[in-house]
């Protein structure tokens, strides 16, 4: 349960450089983290029925001109990074997005959602600069099955021709939440589309958004992006501006933040994006609405500091811990101050781990 201090990757230069640098440094991890979520999707875990390997792959691979027309820059990065930890690019859509994946997998084949992997991850939270005392705040728990939490890692990335950003991620992944050095933030919250398409997954989105210069650049980015699958996607910036957007493929109600905190986690609430969400499970709908209620609570308050976001992500509510029959655990947390260009990530259980403040690459 107790783990080190978050492992952080500097990466620099162009997108193949960076690309070459994190799979060759942790290519034995990508592989057989990639190896596992293959398996999960050919035993027929998350598509209702067992496929071929092959099959599996080929839909990934139908899935590359979307991610190349979507960033060739980042599209760069991901098949040098897939080349050098010795995967096929392929396999790095699926182990770079394996959430959004699956909601392709079902739309695609067909199959049906078994409500035992229903993949119920992260809590989020975005607090508006009047109440953090002038500073606000974008933080989350990430949630996963709790095979995900060894290969958990913080990227802190200078591009040649976009801002640096701490990324928090796991090996063989472009990005999951971050903050660019302009102060731009990007959270996340899985959603289960009913809509899957051989679209972009959500991670290069996230990337993509941190690219931006401003909140309402981050959002109309992944408003423009030809979504994969189902992901809430929060961002804020450091004129205290932000969004959250419920981003199905064919959906993408967009909340302001205005005076009062944003709350959400692995629910729908706006109609339209319910209409395309996949049947959930009573007792992780349950689960969810309980999260989302704490974090409520724990923001009603005055003031909100970033010692009070840490106390969010450890609340007995909020922090999961692996029990059957999902496996679901707070694989680490993080949390922003775009204004300060603060950055604090702990890696496994924040209830047993210790934040971590992160400065960029100088």
């Amino acid at each position: 349960m107790q783990r080190p201090a978050i492992r952080i990757v500097d990466l620099e230069g162009t997108p193949e450089a960076m690309g070459f640098a994190h799979g060759h440094g942790f290519g034995e991890e990508i592989r057989r983290y990639t190896a596992e979520r293959v398996g999960l999707v050919a035993e027929g875990l998350w598509s209702g029925g067992p496929m071929k390997q092959s099959d599996v792959l080929d839909l990934a691979e139908s899935m590359l001109p979307a991610h190349e027309r979507h960033s060739p820059r980042l599209y760069a990065e991901m098949v040098t990074m897939a080349d050098a930890a010795k995967i096929s690019a392929a396999e790095a859509v699926v182990v770079g997005g394996f959430t959004d994946f699956v909601d392709t997998v079902r739309a695609v084949v067909g199959g049906s959602h078994p409500g035992t992997v229903v993949a119920d991850d992260c809590t989020a939270a975005i607090v508006p600069d009047h109440l953090g005392g002038g500073s606000g705040y974008l933080a989350q728990t990430w949630d996963m099955h709790a095979s995900a939490t060894d290969y958990v890692i913080l990227l802190r990335i200078k591009p040649d021709d976009a801002p640096g950003a701490l990324v928090f991620t796991t090996t063989g992944a472009l990005g999951q939440i971050g903050m660019n050095e302009l102060g731009v933030c990007v959270g996340i919250n899985n959603l289960t589309a009913n809509d899957g398409t051989p679209g972009v997954v959500w991670t290069q989105v996230v990337r993509d958004a941190l690219e931006q210069s401003s909140a309402d650049a981050a959002r109309d980015a992944i408003l423009d992006a030809d979504l994969a699958g189902g992901h809430n996607f929060l961002v804020f910036d450091a004129e205290g501006v932000g969004y959250n957007i419920e981003a199905m493929p064919s959906a993408r109600p967009v909340r302001v933040v205005a005076a009062d905190p944003v709350a959400h986690t692995n629910h729908t609430l706006a109609d339209s994006a319910g209409a395309v969400e996949a049947p959930r499970p009573r007792d992780l709908d349950k689960n969810s609405k309980s999260r989302l209620n704490a974090a409520q609570q724990k923001l009603d308050r005055e003031v909100v500091t970033e010692q009070d976001l840490m106390a969010l992500t450890r609340d007995s509510a909020v922090c999961q811990v692996a029990v059957d029959p999902y496996h679901v655990e707070s694989s680490g947390a993080v949390v922003m101050r775009p204004k300060t260009k603060d950055f604090w990530a702990v890696w496994g259980l924040p209830s047993m781990n210790e934040f971590q403040h992160v400065e960029f690459l100088a």
